[in-house]
């Protein structure tokens, strides 16, 4: 027997509920049980879902850190080992820079390697003052010398085989009565003392301390 809206009103009533049709007793089951879920879910299980999804990102960022110190923790001995290395590598290094006193044999042996290829130095002028850097000074030299091609070459390569470190920079070559002339900056590198990198700190500090009074 088809039921009619009015019947279906009629038994929604919660006094005639219990004579409404198997069916329409089981509507009202699901339709209650699905009307509680959603008011749980709006009301609270929103809040601990998004809770639980917020401790799931913690988990994932904590499980990720774990991992990373884990990998450090292993490779540790490796990364010791690249550190002494490194500071021999850096040791070597300090030991292609001169110290002050040895300057002066060091500017000999470029003024020998030009002359030892027969070049002629029309001007070798270091710098009035050193520039300093972290651990060590720099000194720039003026330089012109001319002679022949060949020879200009070899000299090049002969302040590359110096066993201190030198460099050329700034170099152009033009033609000149005796064959060409090189024009170049040499620059040559030493390192500080114990005295010089001390007062370097102590004015780094200085400075540092100016200009946080400034502010």
């Amino acid at each position: 027997m088809a039921m009619t809206l009015n019947d279906l009103n009629r038994y929604l009533d919660p006094k005639k509920i219990g004579s409404a049709p198997i069916a329409v007793k089981l509507g009202v089951l699901a339709f209650a049980f699905a009307l509680t879920l959603f008011l749980g879910f709006w009301f609270d299980w929103q809040d601990q879902l998004e809770q639980i999804d917020s401790e799931q990102k913690k988990e994932e960022q904590l499980r990720t850190t774990f991992l990373d110190k884990k990998k450090q923790a292993i490779n540790l001995p490796a990364y010791r080992q690249q550190l002494v290395d490194i500071e021999k590598q850096f040791g070597a290094l300090l030991k292609q820079l001169p110290g002050k006193a040895e300057m002066d044999a060091l500017l000999t042996d470029i003024n020998q390697a030009g002359l030892g290829r027969g070049l002629q130095f029309e001007l070798f002028k270091p710098a009035a003052n050193e520039t300093a850097r972290d651990f060590y000074a720099e000194l720039p030299i003026t330089i012109r010398v001319t002679g022949s091609y060949h020879d200009i070459g070899a000299f090049a390569s002969d302040i590359g085989k110096l066993s201190r470190i030198v460099t050329l920079n700034d170099i152009s070559l033009s033609a000149a009565k005796d064959g060409l002339a090189l024009d170049a900056t040499a620059k040559t590198f030493r390192y500080l003392d114990e005295d010089e990198l001390a007062q370097q700190r102590k004015a780094a500090a200085k400075s540092a301390a100016a200009k946080g009074g400034k502010k």
